[in-house]
């Protein structure tokens, strides 16, 4: 009998099992492959998720992009920008109606507008100036020698019968500087209370010295007026037009109590913007 010779070990690594070998020739195994069948649709849905689609645009995480993705984005602006637009014209009405109620508080009660009807205060205001009048200027201090002051006219009778919607409309024009009130005068304290007061030889004597008034109109002509006396909490007022002026030479002094407020400062027109 022929002896079997042994088997070399190094042979047996050498060969590869057939299906070693093909697996190597067909490459890698496919996504899914060799998982249980409910598990593959789903990797292929996923894949397939990620992927290119037709027309261009690509879908990630389930949601479309591309064209049709844009016009509803375009669409969600134009709506979004219609909205805002239709939402300001509905305050607009409001914010109307604030800022009105605003500029009445604000004229009612610390600064207001006036209008310059007349030349009694030239050349300092002129007709169509405007000044800004402080109303809080005598709340915390007292009228003083050449201060300009607004006041109630004592000539002007009082405004009875003025119905609501005529007195808003008042209010709102005298609030935006567009008008002024009918009874407002505008001159200079020229005299204080317990002060007496006299014009001769056309110059201005307080208690028989002579004031010095830079502010007055080049040929402006007082007639001799006085002596008077200024009763305490009373001012003597006068424009620095003299020569055209109704002032407290007509009507006499005025009660501290009818002052409006002090102008200090001229905002109109911007050629002649100045503190008074």
């Amino acid at each position: 009998m022929t002896p079997v010779p042994p088997r070399d070990p190094s042979e047996d690594g050498a060969r590869v099992p057939r299906d070693t070998a093909e697996a190597e020739r067909e490459g890698p195994p496919a996504e899914g492959e060799g998982l249980p069948a409910e598990d593959q649709p789903a990797l292929r849905r996923g894949a397939a998720a990620s992927g290119p689609v037709e027309g261009g645009g690509e879908v990630a995480g389930g949601e479309a992009a591309g064209p049709a993705a844009e016009e509803a984005a375009a669409k969600g602006r134009k709506r979004g920008k219609k909205s805002t637009t239709r939402s300001f014209w509905k305050e607009l009405p409001i914010l109307i109606i604030v800022a009105l109620v605003v500029a009445v508080l604000i004229k009612t009660f610390l600064v207001q507008a006036f209008f310059i009807p007349s030349g009694s205060m030239n050349d300092t205001l002129l007709e169509g100036d405007r000044v800004m009048v402080n109303k809080l200027a005598y709340r915390f201090g007292n009228p003083a020698r050449g201060d300009v002051i607004v006041f109630d006219s004592p000539m002007e009778p009082d405004g009875d019968g003025e119905t609501i919607f005529g007195a808003l409309v008042r209010h709102v024009a005298e609030s935006l500087g567009l008008s002024s009130p009918d009874s407002a005068l505008i001159k200079r304290i020229v005299a204080v209370g317990g002060e007496t007061v006299q014009i001769r030889d056309n110059r201005v004597f307080i208690d028989g010295t002579a004031l010095d008034e830079p502010y007055l109109k080049e040929g402006s002509f007082m007639p001799d007026f006085g002596p008077l006396a200024v009763p305490e909490g009373q001012v003597f007022v006068m424009g620095d037009n003299r020569s055209s002026s109704s002032d407290s030479r007509v009507f006499g002094p005025i009660d501290e109590g009818e002052i409006v407020g002090r102008a200090f400062i001229r905002v109109w027109p911007p050629s002649r913007w100045g503190g008074l």
